[in-house]
């Protein structure tokens, strides 16, 4: 009895494992090159319209929308943004704020780096 019951949770696992995009991306609201002094972390609230703590962010390829809340400034509250971006398959992108002036509240949302994820993912075909 608990053999089978051993083999249904595998064959469940292993179904659910199969459910999942094998071109997945990822998106991190972190710096990848540290030197920048004019960047800084951001939190990803939400990707096409749907709200997420994860992280990293699991996301389909294609145009996504993405909002970001920048890091905060002057007044103590950071300011919402959103843009478009073009995520390709088995990437994973490092997302910043750029700022002029630290006490700022407004932010340019950028790219800071874009990496494939190598084994972990496969593209499709």
């Amino acid at each position: 009895m608990n053999q089978a019951r051993v083999a249904v949770f595998c064959s469940i696992a292993a179904l659910q494992g199969c459910a999942t995009s094998p071109d997945t991306s990822q998106m991190l609201g972190e710096r990848f090159i540290l030197t920048n002094l004019d960047t800084h972390p951001v939190q990803i609230v939400s990707v096409d319209g749907r709200s997420t703590t994860l992280r990293p962010v699991p996301v389909a390829p294609g145009l996504r929308r993405v909002v970001l809340r920048g890091p905060p400034g002057g007044a103590g509250v950071g300011e919402l943004q959103a843009f478009s971006l073009e995520v390709a398959p088995c990437t994973r992108y490092y997302l910043v704020a750029v700022k002029a002036n630290p006490l700022d509240t407004t932010f340019t949302p950028r790219v800071d780096h874009a990496m494939p994820l190598g084994s972990r993912c496969r593209s499709p075909g």
